[in-house]
């Protein structure tokens, strides 16, 4: 029977596409960078109005708020929302325009409250866009290369990391303002990538059932996959450390160890090093040795690395080492957690169940970011040497070394996917 052009036009891509897989990981890209400057270079924005690194804390751990809940809509939402574009797509084609304007306007506020309101806005546009762009990775590829397709993405975040806090920090000394305008651009160009090169299936319907639908569905589906259940509680304390980290590395650096932002540079290089050394071989080696299992092992030298962090009351260079070492085995971690979801979730879920898993990062982001900056304010006189600073890496440690055995009991459930 021969099909029209229009149905050709809704034809999903060719799961096994390198091409796919690479446009999925442009929008990791535009995310990553967007994060990243607003993390590394709004903490000194806001420095110019408060000296209070609670109040800080908390202007950055809203974003928690917005990815506690709206993905509960968002997720569930985008698997019914059938329209000629697809059902993921158009929730990001409307986010892109307000994620660009809120970051070129963010370092142009007079005040901290116009600052956190437009800050705030960013982080309801970012929210709008990621459930969805999670759910187009099950949707569009096949289980086999989940890991290395996790991979990809995560060499785009690397990227995205070191080029926005190596480059960010040069236009940051040049002009405050130039960091968010730069990603501004990037951002919004990188996030339409996958909304306007890909394909999904659009179906022909659409369906919006309530709010009190979609969160009781939501909750159904937590009910009925435990292992779903424990990934989440391990998934908001990975999101909770990393948030608390890239909020407060950069004023650890030049506060608590009174050394130069050129300082900073050096140690987010490391890191982004890290990162991209773990994104290009942690897809492969979790794919064949177990993405649970690997997580696991990486967890531990990760974990005891942050903990290690705090005995540090200042700067040698060797340092450095050790940071790109652990900063591999975080990578591998962050890198492989979404790859290990999606082989434990349902297809008929994946929005919801991608939802779930933002809304679990938004709970680790409150509490990661408001208690390190509370705790950091509140031991200052007691650790004079850092003005609290060194509290934060002992802080972070805990969730990562508690999680593990909440990874490890996924072992075997990886193993019933096939997944190993």
């Amino acid at each position: 029977m021969a099909v029209s052009p229009s149905a050709a036009t809704i034809t999903p891509d060719d799961p096994s596409s390198v091409g796919t897989v690479i446009k999925l990981g442009v929008g990791a890209f535009g995310l990553a960078w967007s994060l990243t400057t607003t993390a590394a270079y709004l903490p000194p924005v806001l420095g110019e109005y408060t000296g209070s690194t609670s109040l800080i804390g908390a202007v950055l751990a809203a974003e928690g708020l917005f990815a506690l809940t709206l993905p509960l809509v968002i997720g569930p939402w985008s698997d019914t929302f059938h329209t000629p574009l697809g059902r993921r797509r158009p929730f990001m084609l409307v986010a892109v325009a307000p994620i660009g304007f809120c970051l070129a306007l963010m370092a142009f506020m007079p005040s901290l409250w116009t600052t956190a309101l437009l800050v705030f806005a960013f982080f309801f546009a970012y929210y709008v866009y990621e459930p969805p762009y999670r759910g187009l990775y099950p949707d569009l590829l096949p289980e086999g290369v989940y890991g290395r397709a996790q991979g990809v993405q995560h060499l785009f975040r690397g990227i995205a990391l070191g080029g926005g806090l190596i480059l960010g920090g040069v236009l940051f000394h040049l002009w405050q303002p130039a960091p968010f305008l730069l990603a501004a651009g990037i951002v919004s160009a990188a996030c339409l990538v996958p909304v306007l090169f890909l394909r999904e299936d659009g179906g022909h319907g659409r369906v919006f059932e309530g709010v009190r639908v979609y969160l009781r569905h939501s909750w159904r589906v937590l009910r009925r996959n435990p292992d779903i259940g424990r990934f989440l509680v391990a998934n908001a304390a990975w999101e909770g450390t990393f948030a608390g980290a890239r909020t407060f590395v950069v004023l650890y650096i030049t506060v608590g160890l009174d050394e130069s932002l050129g300082t900073s540079t050096l140690v987010l290089a490391a890191v982004a090093g890290g990162y991209v050394v773990a994104a290009l071989v942690s897809g492969w080696v979790g794919d064949r040795l177990g993405l649970a299992r690997v997580i696991t092992w990486c967890s531990v030298v990760y974990g005891l690395g942050l903990l290690a962090g705090g005995f540090a009351t200042q700067w040698h260079t060797w340092f450095l080492g050790l940071i790109f070492v652990v900063a591999i085995f975080a990578g591998t971690v962050m890198t492989l957690a979404w790859g290990l979801l999606f082989k434990l979730m349902p297809p008929d879920d994946r929005g919801a169940i991608s939802g779930l898993a933002t809304t679990t990062k938004g709970i680790g982001l409150i509490f990661g970011t408001l208690l390190a900056g509370i705790l950091i304010d509140v031991l200052a006189p007691s650790l004079p040497d850092t003005q609290g600073y060194q509290v934060l890496w002992p802080v972070l440690a805990i969730p990562i070394l508690l999680a593990i055995p909440l990874v490890f009991s996924l072992v075997k459930a990886e193993e019933l996917t096939g997944g190993s």
